[in-house]
């Protein structure tokens, strides 16, 4: 029988609850257990497809075309396990099954309220899709006191009820503040955020307290007692000079060693901190380094990219070296400008998005990657950017462009009607905009000697896409006749999916997005590829 641990965060929000509970995971893990990660998101939103990463950051996507939250990233770089649809779900989403049902007449004529049915619901996603695992871990997003969380937090609790308190384990994360004029660590925010999760008829078996400092023992001692969670169970969490040395922290701190005791489980082996401890000497001794300039709109926004900028620095792991990001707004990235602001630059990166604004600093700032032969990525909206820009400026064709971008141009990349999944054809439209895009884990076929063949080693890859435009395969012929090969296309032979620049020593477009699968224990390799191939330029 699986054991529940569910995670929650008080005080406030951004503490690291995803980093914790991936970190635990791995623990766990690598102590013999099977585990499976998951999120609840309490927002109205069905997922967060159509969410500006202003308000949420990276949409992240799995293998089975969910669009799910950037913590399922975390859990999946750190615990290895493909996340599925079934292990992210919001307030939006258990609101519109319920509806349906209702609608349906499935509830028999009587009132739907929150209680039960929406509980209910969420005690069946959390329970929903296990097989063998050992252990469950779910994360509750939002901070405790918030609205939004209640129907949550009631369903954990009453979920507890149904297991049985011997299986399952609450979790709270909590800011622990130093304040610098006083020179004091203040645990009253703890006690207060306790006292409401308490409140709710939740008593946390162990706290994890964020602070900047170490705690002392007697702050230690007064969380304790005050809580009701024995001391051995207040785990602090200091800052870390690279996310990379969390389960290192964790581990020291015996938070997985707590959980296992609290379960009255035995380990069935030590849990192994090689990996992670060789990595962050990588990543924070390593005198080599590049500078990798990443074009885009929100560039600025830390988690806008997020798995893109893991998948950079895991390029660097595989090369032994640092990899300095050099942010780019691509709306303030002016054709004049492009030379002064890629000195120094050893590699240059195009990540995916959407709409017009800063196309023109992108496709400038790729021209003189072309010409100066910078080592290049185009990652989705960045490869259709690079075939744009080698129509306009090799190719010579006028008034080229996106039908995203321009309806009064020849649409050299367009609006995807139909493609296949699973043997059934799928349609896509800009009418509607949440989940119908072609997302999730697609095959193509690479082409013999090429150099994306080479770098994957295999004639088959299948890599998570997330896009509803595509390069029109018509134009196949013109490109390839001036050395922009489609080096991979889908089997059915419709959709471009790499193309590469033989004039070029490292110049490379995928339509897909490889940082989705990339791991710090496994890193991709087309980033790894990518990361060399600046080392040698440098």
């Amino acid at each position: 029988m699986a054991r529940y641990i569910f995670v929650t965060g008080g005080v406030v929000s951004s503490l690291g609850k995803g980093l914790s509970s991936a970190s635990l995971a791995y623990l766990l893990q690598s102590r013999g257990f099977k585990v499976r990660l998951r999120k609840l998101d309490p927002y109205l939103n069905v997922d967060p497809g159509t969410m500006s990463p202003f308000q949420h950051g990276e949409v992240f996507v799995t293998d089975d075309g969910a669009e799910t939250d950037l913590d399922l990233g975390h859990y999946e770089r750190f615990s290895g396990i493909s996340a599925k649809q079934s292990d992210n779900v919001t307030t939006g989403k258990i609101y519109s099954d319920i509806l349906k049902k209702e609608r349906k007449g499935l509830y028999l004529g009587k009132t739907v309220q929150v209680i039960p049915h929406v509980t209910n619901e969420i005690k069946d996603f959390i329970k929903n899709d296990i097989s063998n695992e050992d252990f469950v871990i779910c994360e509750i997003g939002g901070t405790v006191g918030d609205i939004e969380s209640l129907p949550f937090l009631e369903a954990i609790r009453q979920f507890s009820i149904d297991v049985g308190i011997k299986n399952s384990l609450f979790i709270h994360l909590t800011l622990v503040p130093y304040m610098k004029a006083s020179d004091e660590i203040k645990t009253k925010p703890t006690q207060h955020s306790v006292k409401e999760l308490r409140a709710l008829g939740i008593q946390p078996n162990i706290i994890i307290c964020r602070c900047e400092q170490p705690i002392p023992i007697g702050q230690r001692k007064k969380i304790s007692l005050f809580c009701n969670v024995p001391i051995e169970n207040v785990i602090e969490t200091i800052d870390v000079k690279t996310i990379y040395e969390a389960p290192i922290s964790f581990s020291k701190e015996k938070l997985d060693q707590q959980v296992l005791d609290y379960f009255k489980i035995k380990s069935r082996k030590k849990a192994n901190l090689a990996p992670w401890k060789k990595i962050t000497k990588i990543v924070l001794t390593s005198k080599q380094s590049v500078n990798i300039a990443v074009i885009g709109k929100y560039v600025n926004l830390k988690d806008a990219y997020k798995s893109l900028d893991e998948a950079l620095t895991h390029g660097g792991i595989k090369n032994n070296l640092q990899v300095n990001l050099v942010r780019i707004e691509s709306d303030n990235l002016n054709p004049a400008d492009v030379k002064k602001k890629l000195t120094g630059i050893h590699g240059v990166l195009i990540p995916g998005g959407f709409g017009k604004r800063g196309t023109e600093g992108k496709i400038a700032a790729i021209q003189f990657a072309r010409v100066n032969k910078i080592p290049f990525l185009g990652i989705c909206f960045g490869m259709q950017m690079a075939v744009i820009e080698f129509a306009r400026n090799v190719l010579k064709i006028k008034n080229v462009s996106s039908s995203e971008i321009s309806k009064n141009c020849i649409p050299l990349v367009g609006l995807i009607n139909e493609w296949n999944r699973d043997g059934k054809l799928q349609k896509g439209t800009d009418k509607v905009l949440g989940g119908t895009m072609r997302l999730g884990l697609y095959p193509a076929k690479l082409k013999d000697n090429s150099l994306i063949r080479k770098i994957y080693k295999s004639k088959i890859i299948q890599e998570r896409h997330r896009h509803r435009y595509e390069v029109n395969i018509n134009y196949q012929k013109q490109f390839e006749e001036k050395k922009m090969v489609f080096s991979g296309i889908s089997p059915d032979n419709k959709l471009p999916e790499v193309i590469e620049y033989k004039n070029h020593p490292w110049f490379i477009g995928v339509q897909f997005h490889p940082e989705f699968r990339s791991r710090p224990l496994l890193p991709h390799p087309l980033f790894s590829s990518f990361i060399a191939a600046a080392k040698k330029y440098k």
